[in-house]
């Protein structure tokens, strides 16, 4: 096995990874009605629902308005892989630590990704039978921070990080192909999302879409919004498809203009990155 396949295959295998390349909108939502009609992509009540207390669609894509300031914390999980960190766009910050694989996987991951503008950097993990056994891990580094090169991160959405579409889920994405939804509570909601529209949303990969053939166009949802109307959770229930199980991926929010700026790696911890770490994501 060589670096580029161990790399594409951990990589592949997740749903989730470092991509924080999906499009954000602007401003703040409002909080979702108690009401319970069920309503269609068009925001109209369907014809055995109650009249529409507000546009439950509308009060979701609001909800995903606020992540585009770049100031809050995150988490994504599904399929044995997990993200948590933070963007804080006032200082042109970022940091995240990913893990792909468990204990008990003949081949894990674990990154701790941190970007300053203009720097980035990546400490790697790799543990497992299969690990041991590739002679080009050596080279990695690990256990260090690894100074990587913009120019040859430039556009990659597993090392790269882009503070212009700052949603590590792509949730405005996602929302924007919501098929149908019902208010289940106050600040919850539940239906359908048409993820074929997704494509560019970090916390799905085209390759999951596919696969899932034509259920990827009625996935099954629940979100959750705080008491300023802003998104708390989302979580999709992906069927499943062929030889895959269902699975369940969740994205979390939190801590919306209160982030704190990610803490650059201290000197003495960093080395360059070597052409085998750029290999293993590309």
């Amino acid at each position: 096995m060589t670096v580029r396949r161990l790399g594409a295959g951990l990589v592949a295998a997740a749903l989730i990874t470092p991509a924080l390349a999906a499009c954000a909108s602007g401003g703040t939502g409002t909080a979702g009605s108690t009401a319970t009609p069920t309503v269609t992509a068009s925001g109209t009540a369907s014809p055995t629902g109650a009249p529409v207390a507000g546009d439950a669609k509308q009060a979701l894509l609001d909800s995903t308005k606020e992540i585009s300031n770049g100031n809050f914390r995150f988490a994504l999980t599904g399929v044995g892989s997990t993200v948590e960190g933070l963007v804080h766009q006032p200082s042109q910050s970022a940091a995240m630590k990913i893990a792909i694989g468990g204990a008990s996987s003949d081949l894990a991951m674990k990154l701790d990704v941190i970007h300053f503008k203009p720097d980035s950097w990546v400490k790697l993990e790799l543990s497992g039978s299969s690990a041991n056994s590739l002679p080009e891990i050596k080279q990695l580094n690990l256990g260090k921070y690894q100074h990587l090169d913009q120019a040859r991160i430039k556009g990659n959405r597993n090392l790269g990080f882009d503070f212009d579409k700052v949603d590590p889920a792509g949730s405005a994405v996602l929302t924007q192909g919501i098929t149908e939804v019902r208010s289940t509570g106050t600040g919850a909601y539940a239906g359908t999302i048409d993820v074929t529209k997704a494509a560019e949303a970090g916390s799905l990969n085209a390759a999951t879409i596919a696969a899932l053939g034509t259920q990827a166009k009625t996935v099954p949802f629940t979100a959750k919004v705080d008491p300023q109307g802003r998104l708390s959770e989302l979580v999709l229930q992906l069927p499943a498809a062929g030889q895959t199980a269902a699975q369940e991926i969740k994205m979390t929010y939190s801590d919306y203009g209160a982030a704190t700026a990610a803490q650059k790696p201290p000197a003495d911890q960093v080395v360059e990155a070597p052409a085998e770490l750029y290999n293993l994501f590309n």
